[in-house]
């Protein structure tokens, strides 16, 4: 399939290119212009509003196997054995045995150190004359372990044995038979847990690793909270390099934590609990997230969400429970305990050193403060039982606690004023393609008074999503020019979901795909890097006029790159037609100038093309140089594509060096 479409869409790009060396020749050959418009642009300085610095942003949910699994490296999974339960005997999945059961006998039990998590594993070994390579536990981690050769991996794990025995740890090949690392470690008897650590270099690569610890000697050893990390975590926070660079890439102003539906819990005794989440990791109890049935270690906790928003230069949102889940609430009447709790999480956030939850994230290595100054009150909970009660005794107490703190509501109000206090309210919408289009006006007659909105959470789903189509990308495009020219009362917004393992696809689609080793961006990730300038960029007043003008989305900007000054025109042909466009600018400043101003376009051959790992690069912008970058200029836009021109301002600092 590949070998036959990657041609038409390089022939299409070439194409392209020639638009602007050559008009509109190769085009023409190509497709047939059948329609025309114009877009006006009014760039004067009295006609411009600044875009709020935070407009577009992320929002994280631990869905997918996004975190576990994910973002976060922890290699193993179930490292604390506790998934199976705190009711012993319990299930170890995805632990497996080596040899058979006249040969080792595996249990868990409650006699862990950690009195958080009690589980326990212990390994008899039974065998006298143990086979060659001995006999104990693998664990494939999260569907194979990626190991590469050359790269240190760093083992902890808790051990205790009545006598001194020996192990080795050893990373192998899913089958066992290859050995990529290995070291042997000595266990003194003792009656006390010990922790082990130990770095292993990997002889070679193999995508779908596991780790083994084995004995050759009769005996008894209990195992404990085992973790094997990469060593080149991104700046050594646990993070998988390879996915944040591509966060880092979209630039994003904010980051909205941890979900989601995953805050709520289809039952209270599963939501996310924050205090459970932080301190040394051995001592997290983890949970099982039974909205998107898996569990998690939360080694990816709220002080690891906190320290990743710092890392991506990005505001954090935190969403907290309010005391109601999908399927059980707490009354009003009770929400006191609730309310204390995320007090008590904004003071680890915010509070001094000398404080008594400041000093706990001190501890974990962050004397300074994160500046949380976003909360949102549950999600997803209005018009639930208890959630207007219980939203004005949260909103009430962080107002005295924290004035400074900007509250969300669940509540929309972009069509009818909210019945209650609130700095934001969350606006959610998943649609098909042509609906997501059609809104892309839905925020012009909101009134301007009252709270701002936050669309935390949009994208395309249904069957002209697939997997990350461009057609979704397209409609999405558009709908984010109407929330920049609506951005005095849209504050924030967000795609959702970010990620997507590829052996967990429960969401489709999503911005991001990956598995053990690879990643690419589906269409709707390239189409939000167009978006990446426009938080804190000046917008300036259009006007289309066409008789296909349905069919068309359009916004412009002014934004700042260095000491270099862009007027971008980002515009969506969402209909089968190509339109010759006349773009006409007037109120600017500075001359436009051909040096350094480009066109990037998003499109294809088909509108249902999607990127894979086979093929990550058949839906991404391409970029050329705009050779007839003027205040007024001829240009022709593709069926189904997103194009953004930018015009660089003459007093660039790009220009004067050209």
């Amino acid at each position: 399939m590949g070998s036959k479409e990657a041609p038409c869409r390089a022939h299409a790009i070439f194409c392209f290119l020639l638009l602007f060396c050559a008009g509109t020749k190769c085009l023409a050959s190509e497709f047939e212009v059948t329609q025309e418009a114009s877009l006006s642009v009014d760039a004067s300085p009295n006609l411009a509003r600044k875009i709020p610095d935070t407009l577009f942003g992320m929002f994280f949910e631990e869905i997918n196997h996004a975190g576990a699994g994910g973002i976060w490296a922890e290699l193993v999974s179930n490292r604390g054995f506790e998934a199976g339960g705190p009711h012993t005997p319990s299930n170890i999945d995805p632990w497996s045995i080596i040899g058979d059961d006249s040969s080792v006998f595996v249990a868990t039990d409650r006699m862990s150190c950690f009195s958080r998590n009690i589980v326990s594993l212990r390994m008899e070994v039974l065998c006298e004359n143990c086979p060659d390579g001995g006999v104990g536990i693998y664990n494939p981690g999260f569907w194979g372990m990626n190991i590469e050769d050359g790269k240190t991996y760093n083992l902890v794990m808790h051990v205790k044995s009545p006598e001194t025995t020996e192990l080795t740890v050893s990373l192998t090949s899913s089958d066992g038979l290859q050995i990529l690392a290995s070291a042997a470690i000595r266990v003194s008897g003792t009656s006390n847990w010990i922790k082990l650590d130990q770095s292993l270099v990997a002889k070679g690569t193999d995508r779908t690793s596991r780790l083994q610890i084995t004995a050759n000697k009769k005996g008894v050893v209990w195992l404990d909270q085992v973790s094997l990390m990469p060593s080149d975590t991104y700046k050594g926070h646990g993070f998988r390099t390879e996915l944040i660079s591509m966060l880092m890439d979209l630039k994003p102003r904010f980051l909205r934590f941890p979900g989601g539906c995953f805050v709520e819990g289809s039952w209270l005794r599963n939501a996310f609990r924050w205090r459970d989440s932080i301190g040394p990791w051995e001592e997290r109890p983890g949970h099982y997230g039974d909205v998107w049935n898996y569990w998690t270690d939360d080694g990816l906790g709220y002080y690891e969400f906190l320290q990743l928003s710092e890392d991506l230069g990005a505001a954090p949102v935190w969403v907290f429970n309010n005391g109601i889940s999908h399927h059980d609430e707490v009354d009003t009447t009770a929400i006191a305990p609730f309310v204390k709790d995320i007090l008590d999480s904004l003071e680890f956030a915010r509070g001094s050193v000398e404080s008594t939850w400041g000093s706990v994230r001190a501890a974990m290595g962050h004397p300074e403060p994160f500046p949380v100054k976003h909360v949102a009150i549950g999600n997803e909970d209005c018009g639930k039982k208890n959630y207007h009660g219980n939203y004005l005794k949260f909103y009430n107490a962080i107002r005295e606690a924290y004035p400074d703190i900007q509250m969300i509501s669940n509540c929309d109000g972009s069509s009818t004023p909210l019945d209650h206090p609130a700095d934001l309210y969350d606006f959610h919408v998943y649609t098909d393609s042509k609906a997501l289009f059609s809104m892309r006006n839905t925020f012009d007659k909101t009134s301007r008074s009252g709270p701002k909105a936050f669309v935390s959470e949009y994208a395309v789903t249904g069957k002209d999503a697939g997997r990350g189509s461009l057609l979704a990308s397209l409609a999405e495009a558009a709908f984010l020019t109407g929330l920049e020219k609506n951005s005095d009362i849209v504050q924030m917004a967000s795609y959702a979901p970010l990620f997507v393992n590829d052996n967990d696809q429960t969401w489709n689609p999503d911005a991001i795909v990956f598995n053990s080793w690879q990643q690419y961006g589906t269409p709707s990730y390239w189409m939000q890097k167009l978006f990446r300038e426009s938080s804190g960029a000046m917008i300036h007043p259009i006007t289309v006029s066409s008789n296909y003008s349905g069919s068309l989305a359009a916004s412009a900007i002014t934004w700042h790159d260095n000491d270099n000054s862009f007027l971008r025109v980002k515009i969506v042909n969402f209909g089968p037609d190509a339109v010759s466009l006349t773009i006409l600018t007037t109120g600017i400043e500075d001359s436009v100038n051909t040096l350094g101003s480009t066109a990037t376009v998003l499109t294809s051959g088909s509108v249902m093309d999607e990127n894979s790992f086979i093929n990550p690069n058949k839906v991404v912008p391409v970029t050329v140089q705009l050779r007839n970058a003027a205040e007024e200029m001829q240009v022709t836009l593709s069926p189904h594509s997103f194009t953004a021109f930018d015009l660089a301002l003459a007093q660039s600092k790009l220009v004067a060096e050209m």
